[in-house]
């Protein structure tokens, strides 16, 4: 079974040093025809498209971090890989800093409902 409620606020927030700490995926799926594509998402005013991320809470492993944020934004499951690597950023809204992880996402299924389907497109992208 499938939470289909975002977790919201910031009191479960991982912080390092002040940073607040944020985890992403690149969802990623192979097409029948061997075409690898990734999964893009809307931003929530529907102005960008970027990757799922979002807070690391105090209560997840950085992979379960990383699987939520995909099923709340992209609505897909699938098997979190290796650390592609950090980055550090600063927030255009709050203009405080945060300290990034992106991982990849083997996307196994994609769901036809999820927490953020009314705030949120989804895309697959073909990297050709």
């Amino acid at each position: 079974m499938v939470c289909m409620v975002s977790r919201t606020g910031r009191q479960m927030q991982r912080y390092n040093k002040g940073h607040r700490l944020v985890v992403g995926c690149i969802p990623y799926r192979f097409t029948r025809n061997g075409e690898f594509e990734v999964l893009v998402v809307s931003s929530q005013k529907g102005h960008a498209m970027m990757f799922p991320k979002g807070g690391w809470e105090t209560d997840e492993s950085v992979e379960e971090a990383a699987s939520r944020e995909s099923l709340e934004e992209a609505g897909v499951l699938g098997i979190v890989q290796c650390e592609l690597g950090k980055w550090r950023f600063k927030s255009k809204s709050q203009g405080i800093y945060h300290e990034g992880y992106m991982f990849p996402l083997l996307v196994t299924e994609q769901l036809s409902l999820w927490p953020e389907q009314n705030l949120r497109k989804r895309a697959w992208v073909s990297t050709l």
